[in-house]
Formats: structure tokens, C-alpha cells, sequence
């Protein structure tokens, strides 16, 4: 995946219970599901989707990776949105990665539109720094400092943003490309292009955690 800047690994579970705690709790948009050859295992793998959907309503995009065709027909039953066959090619890979982003315009187009009244701005996803919840509204601060209010609420981008996007606190969605420091003795992460520090709450830790797992993978 080194090849794709704009994806990146936010957890690996190596059991179904734990697969199913991981996904539950960073919501990944992509999950790549590894079957071994065995019928069995095939089965363990594709029950996680099964129990996803007891609790949630949009499950993520699975892509299943194995040595064999022979599984296709099980996983496509059990929900699963593409098939890879190992060893992976760089080319495969990449359609699976296109055919995605048509399922998540926002990630394929890399503009977000805001509107207010009869108002629409095309705003740039990259040039969004953070979003702030005001009641009903959200405020974006942009990277040129300009401030625009959309009349939706910060839960409605928390769930249609892409991946680079995290939720920290309950008032605060920040763009992980523009943090610069991030100080867990005083849960504040630092902006740059800005003088802002942003608190995050021990609700949006594993958040926190995720953005460290991204940029400093070595250090947790």
C-alpha cells in the first residue's frame, strides 16, 4: 500500500472476536480480510461480516485476499465487495482502490461542497484543517484562514468525511496532514499552519491513537 499515500493501516486482528472489537471501534472505511484455503477458515472468516451487521448499518468495504478462487462464490453471498488473489499485483490492487472510491465520491473527487441557503462552495478536502460543531452548524477553517458555516452537523461529516478526517472530541473533526504535535500529558493536539491547539477527550483516544499509528507507526 506504500504506493497509495492516501490510505493507511488502522489496525490488524489476527481472531475474529478481535477483528470484530477493532472494526467496531476505529470504523475503518476498507477492510481486507485474509482466507486461508480450508473451508473452515473461509467460513471464520466471512462470519465477521454476519455479525457486523448486528450493529451497524453501513458496514465497511471488505476485500477478501486468498491463494484460491474457490471461495468467491461464499464471499460474494456473505457481502464481500471485491476478491484478490495472492500473490497480490500492484495493478489489482489499484483497481480494487478505484472501484472503492467510486463508492465514496468524496474520496474520488477530493472536494467537499458546503452550503448555506442558496449557497455552494467547492471547497478543496486538503484545504479543510479542522471542523468545529456549533449547535446544528459546523464551522470549516481552512487552511487560508477563512471560516465557512454549513448547515449541517458535525456527526453528518464525521461519517462522510475520508480517512484522513478524525474525530477528537465531540465539538472537533481535524485533518491528520496538519497536526504537528500531539501531547497525551495534556490531550492537546497542535495545528499546523496555525498557532491552535485543539483538546481531544478520553471518548476520542483511540482516535488520537489511530492519527499516532499513521504518522509515527514506530512509536506506539
Amino acid at each position: 500500500m506504500e504506493g497509495f499515500p492516501e490510505y493507511y493501516c488502522a489496525g490488524v486482528a489476527t481472531t475474529k472476536e478481535e477483528a470484530v472489537n477493532k472494526i467496531l471501534e476505529l470504523e475503518p472505511q476498507m477492510v481486507f480480510t485474509e482466507i486461508a484455503s480450508k473451508k473452515k477458515s473461509s467460513q471464520l472468516s466471512l462470519s465477521i461480516i454476519t455479525e457486523l451487521h448486528q450493529f451497524l448499518d453501513r458496514l465497511p468495504y471488505f476485500v477478501v485476499v486468498t491463494s484460491t478462487p474457490k471461495h468467491a462464490f461464499d464471499a460474494m453471498k456473505a457481502g464481500v465487495s471485491d476478491y484478490l488473489l495472492k500473490p497480490l499485483i500492484s495493478f489489482e490492487l489499484r483497481k480494487t482502490l478505484l472501484k472503492f472510491q467510486k463508492t465514496n465520491p468524496v474520496i474520488a473527487n477530493n472536494t467537499i461542497c458546503i452550503r448555506s441557503y442558496g449557497d455552494y462552495q467547492f471547497i478543496s478536502l486538503h484545504d479543510i484543517v479542522y471542523l468545529k460543531a456549533d449547535n446544528n452548524t459546523t464551522d470549516f477553517y481552512l487552511q487560508n484562514g477563512r471560516k465557512l458555516t454549513a448547515y449541517k452537523t458535525l456527526k453528518h461529516y464525521e461519517a462522510n468525511l475520508p480517512l484522513f478526517f478524525f474525530r477528537i472530541h465531540n465539538s472537533y473533526i481535524v485533518n491528520s496532514n496538519y497536526i504537528s504535535r500531539i501531547n497525551t500529558g495534556k490531550s492537546l493536539c497542535y495545528l499546523s499552519h496555525s498557532d491552535i491547539s485543539i483538546s481531544f477527550s478520553k471518548t476520542f483516544k483511540e482516535n488520537v491513537d489511530a492519527i499516532i499509528r499513521k504518522i509515527a507507526p514506530e512509536y506506539l
